[in-house]
């Protein structure tokens, strides 16, 4: 009994050494952090069911279980986001100084590949697409690999990477990616929202701004993007003049780059995120469904 028991407790020590690049995986195909954590609990189940012992690369088998259950899971979850309302984000992960053993959440932040940006752009993709693009190019697995996870020839997995990485550079937006810059803007951003002032944040923002803002049909949000500074700071300026008393603006990182987290008198109101270029603010990606904002208020 004893050396069962061993067995089992070295079987999760080892699931857990590689659950944060697990989950890593699972967050970038779903662009979910609860849906990721679905996944990852799933694979958790089949790995104490499997002969662990005779499994000699765990990593790799947990990361190719991943990446197949998430592509089974955004198939599913396509349709739904089809007839969302509203413009659909990622679920955002948030992270303030660490002040602690990161999570696997923060280790995710810290990361450069999970902006709202790109993950946004990564929607456009079809599920197995996706899944190839990122494992290739974020994780380094190599076409050999890609084939045995996909089911297709290497070839193929190269046509496929291939063609998903041309369609992320002629859709991604060009950010500047200097932290000095992205805390110079949230910095000016912050004090602009904080004196309700139009002018400020307008020189905040550049010529060909763009806002996606998320709410899902559950909170109050654009229902397409606004485009031009004029416009986001209506928008805005509409939010701040029927704030309350206790609306706070907390810089926070916000999928690996600064953003902020709005509170109001009901908990989190929002989670925003931007990208940079030229030296102003160029895209805002503001996360307004409770749904996605849960896991913050659980910090």
């Amino acid at each position: 009994m004893t050396g069962g028991s061993d067995n089992n407790r070295e079987a999760e020590a080892v699931f857990e050494r590689h659950r944060p690049r697990a989950f890593g995986v699972a967050y970038r195909i779903l662009g979910s952090a609860s849906d990721a954590e679905d996944v990852v609990q799933e694979a958790w189940f089949r790995w104490r069911n499997a002969d662990t012992a005779n499994i000699r690369h765990p990593e790799a088998w947990l990361v190719t279980t991943v990446a197949r259950l998430g592509i089974d899971q955004l198939r599913a979850a396509r349709a739904k986001r089809e007839t969302y309302i509203g413009p659909w984000l990622p679920e955002p992960i948030v992270s303030a100084a660490l002040e602690s053993e990161p999570t696997p959440e923060d280790r995710l932040s810290l990361s450069d590949d999970i902006s709202m940006a790109l993950l946004h752009v990564l929607e456009r993709l079809a599920p197995e697409e996706r899944a190839a693009f990122l494992l290739h190019d974020a994780f380094d697995y190599d076409y050999g690999e890609l084939s045995a996870l996909l089911g297709k020839s290497e070839a193929a997995c190269r046509q496929t990477v291939s063609r998903a990485r041309k369609r992320v550079q002629e859709t991604h937006p060009r950010f500047d990616t200097s932290s000095r810059e992205h805390l110079r803007l949230a910095s000016a951003f912050n004090s602009a929202i904080a004196n309700a002032d139009p002018q400020a944040l307008i020189d905040c923002l550049s010529e060909d701004v763009v806002f996606y803002s998320d709410g899902g049909g559950k909170a109050l949000a654009a229902l397409n993007p606004l485009y031009g500074p004029d416009r986001v700071m209506r928008f805005f300026m509409g939010i701040l003049r029927k704030r309350p008393e206790n609306f706070t603006v907390e810089p926070a990182t916000v999928n690996g780059l600064p953003g902020f987290i709005m509170h109001d008198e009901e908990g989190v109101h929002s989670a925003l995120s931007f990208g940079v270029s030229d030296g102003r603010i160029s895209a805002l990606y503001m996360i307004r469904n409770p749904d996605k904002l849960a896991r913050i208020e659980k910090r």
